[in-house]
C-alpha cells in the first residue's frame, strides 16, 4: 500500500519554474523529495562535487594506512601508540566534518 496518498499540484510563473528546476538539479534529488526536505523544514544540501568523492576515498586510503602502521608498530613496539591514536582521531574528524559540510541539509530558521 502506498505510502503517500496525497497529491498537491503547484502552479509556477517561468521564473520560479527555472529557479525551481535549478535547485533540485543542485541537490540531486527528484522534485518530489526536494519538496518533502522544505515540508520537513530542510534546505536540502547541494550535491557534492565530483572531486569530493575523490578527495574522501583519498583521505580514507591514508586512514587505511595508518591502520596498517598502527598495527605493525604495536606489534613490534617502536610507536607512541597515544600520539598515533590521537592522528588517527583526527584524521577521523575531519573526514566526518567534510562529510556534513558538504552533504548534509540544513534546517529552515
Amino acid at each position: 500500500m502506498r505510502q503517500r496518498n496525497h497529491r498537491t499540484s503547484v502552479y509556477f510563473n517561468d521564473q520560479e519554474q527555472s529557479k525551481f528546476d535549478a535547485l533540485v538539479k543542485k541537490s540531486g534529488l527528484s522534485k518530489e523529495a526536494y519538496i518533502r526536505h522544505l515540508v520537513s523544514g530542510v534546505v536540502p544540501a547541494e550535491k557534492p562535487p565530483a572531486d569530493y568523492y575523490t578527495m574522501t576515498r583519498e583521505l580514507h586510503a591514508i586512514g587505511n594506512n595508518l591502520n596498517q602502521l598502527a598495527r605493525h608498530a604495536h606489534a613490534a613496539g617502536s610507536v607512541d601508540a597515544d600520539r598515533y591514536d590521537r592522528n588517527v582521531a583526527k584524521l577521523d574528524e575531519a573526514i566526518q566534518i567534510i562529510t556534513e559540510a558538504v552533504t548534509s541539509p540544513r534546517r529552515n530558521q
